[in-house]
């Protein structure tokens, strides 16, 4: 391993906006990334806003996934940070891109506590 941890933020572009304002349907999407990407969930919390949009994070044991939505955009802001080799962040960015719908993505993945570094 390289570093403690793989910490992608993304940009989620061109999104259905009905689904990024449906908090249920965004909470199932996340627990979904979350499970295709091997990840153990300890517990969640999620937001619907008046007039619109969605926050919510999922704990996991290898760190956590969060999100931001902003129907009216079509854009989801994510982070996804796991720790350790056995879970895969790059799987949930491609099963959320595919669940809002996105007409593009942008990813930029950052290494955390590189031990070369601390």
């Amino acid at each position: 391993m390289n570093a403690l941890g793989t910490h992608l933020l993304l940009d989620l572009k061109g999104c259905n906006p009905d689904l990024l304002d449906d908090l249920e349907y965004v909470r199932q999407a996340m627990m979904g990334a979350a499970e295709e990407a091997g990840a153990t969930v300890v517990g969640k919390s999620f937001h619907k806003f008046d007039p619109m949009g969605v926050t919510g994070i999922i704990a996991i044991a290898e760190s956590h996934l969060c999100i931001h939505t902003w129907p009216e955009y079509r854009y989801a802001a994510v982070d996804i940070f796991t720790c350790g080799d056995s879970v895969d962040p790059w799987r949930a960015y491609e099963s959320l891109k595919n669940d809002f719908e996105a007409d593009r993505g942008a990813a930029m993945e950052v290494h955390r506590g590189r031990p070369d570094l601390l």
